[in-house]
């Protein structure tokens, strides 16, 4: 059996958060949940370190298993072997643990919890029971997390749950950003991109690129070949979140190229104008598309994938499996090649926004809002202003060399007229690979800079 070890990276403030709780002498119940792979363990493996614990994974075998389980590890911490022999269902198996444990601070961490709430949907009232009638007086801190979104915020998180307001903590965990994913993977700047707008922010999917491998030895080897896990990884996590994944996997195909409004989806997915609009909010609840307006416009939205991997997965790997599951990774090599580099352009418009939101690329300002733009034929890569200061700036993003960056300026404040804003100040950037010429006007950023900027890193 082969083990994967992840290394743990980052999650300071989350950690923090548990620690702080950790440290309150009183109960506590705190949810974790985030997608598949986002490195839920990895932080409750770094937090439960040296303290005094039970982690439990939750199968989906049986409510009877999960319990004989959970008796074999109470019986192990407190050394009481009766526990093993306890013929008792949830409830009074928490209720023997904390007559044993009494006042001491000990973790216990329910993983995968939504498994119990398929066996058994009354475990969130049983945990809700353990929370009032058994807890009051211990220092126990459960910690339930999960990977199904969906059902992490509705059965817990929701006003309708059970547990609703006995929480003290919850985390939803996120995705890295392109300066934790040079830590997975550090190498140039043009090759980071790659990476990480084929692998995305999924800390587990960055841990399995090679660095010694290139961009696309990479994209064959472990995404393109049959029996890798980022293989069917999209399929499995769809499998897990819904009921009708292929409905899910037919939009999400036909977002990734393109069909990105209602009207053209409800066109090409020949579906009923009532389970479109139901699917497509069921996929942005689940965040893994968004829909997204143009800054300062109220119509004309579209529909996005959010995550980088699962967008490259649909784009260029979905649509060529047949020939992948007879072993022509070179043929579809060959065939998706020349799209990439349009695919790593739109990426990195997307990334540049990413890196001036989180404070990565600094403006003469602080902005209030960044987004995209397009009206009619009019389209800016991105827009960043502060609606209270009246502060602007518009930016273009180029993936290529040497670019003109005199002739870009000048474009790009052709485009700016067409921005209703009541503005007191203007900046003009411009984000490229490398310059032929740069404008005396405008913020000119290379990669080079964007390097030394997303080398800083807080492990």
């Amino acid at each position: 059996m082969i083990i994967m070890l992840q290394q743990f990276v980052n999650r300071v403030k989350e950690l923090k958060i548990l620690e702080t709780k950790f440290m309150e002498n009183k109960k506590q119940l705190v949810i974790i949940y985030g997608r598949r792979r986002i490195g839920k363990t990895e932080l409750i493996k770094k937090f439960i370190e040296n303290k005094r614990y039970i982690y439990y994974l939750c199968t989906q075998d049986s409510i009877i298993n999960n319990i004989n389980e959970l008796k074999l590890q109470f019986a192990s911490v407190t050394g009481k072997a009766y526990f093993a022999d306890l013929e008792t269902d949830f409830y009074n198996l928490f209720k023997y643990f904390i007559n044993e444990i009494k006042s001491e601070k000990i973790i216990i961490v329910l993983d995968e919890f939504p498994n119990l709430i398929d066996l058994f949907p009354g475990i969130v009232s049983v945990m809700q029971k353990i929370y009032d009638e058994l807890m009051d007086k211990s220092s126990l801190y459960i910690i339930l997390s999960g990977s199904s979104i969906s059902m992490m915020e509705d059965e817990l998180l929701s006003y309708k749950s059970p547990l609703y307001g006995r929480r003290t903590g919850s985390l939803e965990l996120s995705t890295f950003g392109i300066r934790e994913a040079r830590y997975f993977y550090n190498i140039n700047f043009e090759d980071l991109i790659k990476i990480y707008s084929i692998f995305g922010g999924i800390p587990f999917y960055l841990s399995l690129a090679d660095k010694n491998l290139t961009v696309e030895e990479n994209i064959i080897n472990k995404i393109m070949t049959k029996g890798e896990i980022l293989y069917e990884e999209s399929k499995i996590l769809l499998k897990e979140e819904f009921r009708e994944p292929r409905v899910y996997e037919l939009i999400l195909r036909y977002i990734s190229i393109g069909y990105n409004t209602y009207g053209k989806l409800e066109n090409a997915t020949h579906l009923d104008k009532g389970n479109i609009s139901k699917y497509l909010e069921t996929l942005i609840s689940v965040k893994l598309i968004d829909y997204i307006m143009p800054l300062n416009q109220k119509r004309r939205g579209i529909y996005e994938i959010k995550d980088y991997f699962m967008t490259f997965y649909y784009r260029f790997v979905y649509p060529n499996l047949s020939m992948l599951e007879i072993d022509q990774t070179d043929k579809v090599m060959a065939l998706i090649r020349t799209d990439l580099n349009i695919y790593y352009g739109h990426a990195f418009e997307k990334i540049v926004i990413e890196m001036i939101k989180t404070g990565i690329v600094e403006l003469p300002f602080m902005p209030t809002n960044v987004k995209r733009f397009w009206k009619k034929e009019v389209e800016i890569d991105a827009i960043a202003m502060n609606e209270d200061t009246g502060d602007i700036c518009f930016i273009e993003c180029k993936f290529s060399d040497n670019v003109d960056g005199l002739q870009i300026y000048h474009d790009l404040k052709y485009k700016s007229l067409s921005v209703d804003f009541r503005r007191s100040r203007e900046y003009y950037m411009i984000v490229a690979k490398s310059y032929k010429t740069r404008s005396k006007e405008a913020i000119n950023l290379d990669f080079q800079e964007l390097d030394k900027l997303t080398s800083r890193i807080d492990k």
